[in-house]
């Protein structure tokens, strides 16, 4: 078992309170009306699935319910970092709260 840290709790909990959301960042279309199949089919089925470094959505489900983003490096799953969704993926490296892979 290792910790995350909960950047709304500001505190590190156990990984078996947290789910993975999906890819962190993604923009929806603006119109999906007007987006051809492809497109629209691109946006909801189709994500990048890196080898290292890589952001994701995670929600902390047991505890506050809150959404937030993860840098995690898909290859050792270790975490480096996590920041709350309002913060653009830039700015988190000013503002970035290392995770780490405290165990217990």
């Amino acid at each position: 078992m290792f910790l995350i840290f909960c950047p709304h709790c500001r505190e590190y909990r156990s990984e078996e309170e947290f789910h993975y959301q999906g890819e962190a960042h993604l923009v929806r279309p603006q119109d999906p009306r007007s987006c051809s199949d492809e497109e629209w089919g691109n946006y909801l089925y189709f994500r990048i699935n890196p080898r290292g470094l890589h952001k994701e959505m995670w929600s902390h489900s047991m505890g506050c319910g809150r959404f937030f983003n993860v840098v995690r490096n898909t290859e050792t799953y270790e975490i480096e970092s996590t920041y709350l969704l309002e913060e653009n993926s830039k700015d988190q490296k000013s503002k970035e709260i290392k995770s780490g892979n405290r165990t217990t």
